[in-house]
Formats: structure tokens, C-alpha cells, sequence
């Protein structure tokens, strides 16, 4: 009899044990983020689909793309980059968070493309990113703004509404169809370095830059509408057209007359 009891005693042990087992295997496959819960330096709130879409059409992401999405949540931007056939990477705090990812990612079937890891996004290293996607504060922005502008001249970064403040959006989209909030996406491409003089043709090019906004004079003639879109520089002198690549202290390109003529310019 006692030898029954204690047989009966250990089954009770052993299937209140499965259940708990149970229950924290279930707890952890359920877990579900709230909308506007906590988390390092922003509270939780997913970008709509229709928006990440819309982002990720911005920056025209293509197959050979990296994608590396700064505070990745649930990783619907990672997954979806994933789905177009780019390599994606989601950096995300909450460790939760990052769990739940990799099973969506899992679910979609693009674990192979769409990865993610629990790290603090200003201690990671971005500069092999082609495209870099976010939905952070304003402040966060800012703090990230001088590592983003070292980043490879022509890198995309596209934000979920919130700007750069004075580093203007060389593109600005916002979707009406099936988004009631956070609908906007704004794109920057990282401009290259062309501050200081240049040496072109015997003339001397002095250019100052203002993020993707040129100014300056070739000899003694103003320039204008000077602008940068990644390592593609474009100005005027008087009615003519300049266009060129920018690499690193070298310059060439084409300028618009009858027939078109080349110029290079080497930084002094």
C-alpha cells in the first residue's frame, strides 16, 4: 500500500511537472507584443505593411541588396526585404522581440535571408549595409545621424516618418490607400565628401556642402543648383550642365554642350 502511494505520489510529481513544461513551451510559442509596450529607447508601435512596402520600393531594394533594419520588432521589414530576395538583418533590443522574429521569419519561410540578433543598434557596425530602414524618435535619428553620413556615399536609409531635422529627405512619400497612421517614408542617400578645392581644366572649383546641397565657384563664376544624390554630383556655370562621379578625391563626368564634353577634377 505505501509502495502505491509513493507510485502515485511520483506520476503527480512528474505530470504537474509536463504541464508546467507545457505551459512555459506554450507561453513562449504565444507570445504576443502589445502596441505601445516599453522598450530600450521607444515604446513598440509595428510600421504598417502597406508602408513597409512603400519603404522598401523607395529604396528600390533588389536582390543583391543587405538590408539592415535598426529596431526590427517583429521583423516584418526583414521578412518582407527577404521576400524581394535581398539579405536582411534586424537589430533588435528586446530579446522577446527577437525571438518572435526569427519564428515569423521561420513561418514565411526565409530564415535562410532574413536573420535577426539582439544588440544595442549604436554599438553595431551598419557600414556593409546597402539600405538601412527605421522607425525610431527624432532623437534617436539625430544621435545616429553622424554615423549614418560616414556611412558609403549612396547608401539608402529610409525612415518611417521621422526626419534628420536639418539633413532635408531626398525623397518624400506618403501612402493614402490602406494606412490611417504613420503613412509617410522619407529617403536619404548618403551624399558623398566634395568639400574644398578642386583642381579641373586649369581652373580652380571651390565647392562647400551643406549634406546633399552644393555651392561654391569654378574660378571666378558662381555655381548653383548644386546636388548630390549618393556619389553622383550635378551643378550649373551659367546655362552649361555638369554631371560627374565622385570618387573619393577625384571627380570626372560630362558637361552638356554641342557635342557633349568630358571634365575631371582632382582634389588639392
Amino acid at each position: 500500500m505505501q509502495l502505491r502511494k509513493r507510485l502515485v505520489f511520483g506520476l503527480s510529481l512528474m505530470l504537474l511537472s509536463c504541464g508546467n513544461l507545457y505551459a512555459t513551451q506554450d507561453q513562449e510559442t504565444t507570445y504576443e507584443p502589445r502596441v505601445g509596450q516599453p522598450g530600450k529607447d521607444v515604446v513598440w508601435v509595428p510600421t504598417p505593411q502597406v508602408l513597409v512596402e512603400q519603404m522598401l520600393d523607395l529604396a528600390q531594394v533588389i536582390q543583391q541588396d543587405y538590408v539592415i533594419d535598426l529596431g526590427s520588432g517583429d521583423g516584418r521589414t526583414v521578412i518582407t526585404a527577404a521576400k524581394r530576395g535581398a539579405r536582411a538583418h534586424g537589430i533588435e533590443y528586446e530579446a522577446e522581440m527577437v525571438k518572435l522574429a526569427i519564428q515569423n521569419a521561420l513561418d514565411a519561410g526565409v530564415e535562410d535571408k532574413a536573420t535577426f540578433e539582439q544588440a544595442d543598434l549604436f554599438e553595431k557596425d551598419l557600414s556593409q549595409a546597402d539600405v538601412i530602414t527605421m522607425f525610431l524618435l527624432p532623437s534617436i535619428n539625430m544621435r545616429l545621424r553622424p554615423r549614418l553620413l560616414e556611412l558609403r556615399p549612396g547608401t539608402r536609409i529610409v525612415s518611417n516618418t521621422f526626419t534628420m531635422e536639418d539633413w532635408g529627405a531626398d525623397e518624400t512619400i506618403t501612402v493614402t490607400a490602406g494606412c490611417t497612421s504613420w503613412c509617410t517614408a522619407l529617403l536619404w542617400l548618403v551624399p558623398a565628401n566634395v568639400e574644398g578645392t578642386w583642381e579641373t581644366s586649369g581652373k580652380t572649383l571651390t565647392l562647400t556642402q551643406e549634406f546633399q546641397i552644393v555651392n561654391g565657384k569654378l574660378g571666378d563664376v558662381e555655381i548653383f543648383e548644386g546636388k548630390l544624390r549618393g556619389d553622383r554630383i550635378s551643378f550649373k556655370v551659367g546655362n552649361v550642365n555638369y554631371s560627374g562621379l565622385v570618387n573619393g578625391d577625384a571627380m570626372k563626368g560630362t558637361i552638356d554642350t554641342t557635342p557633349p564634353t568630358t571634365w575631371n577634377a582632382l582634389r588639392k
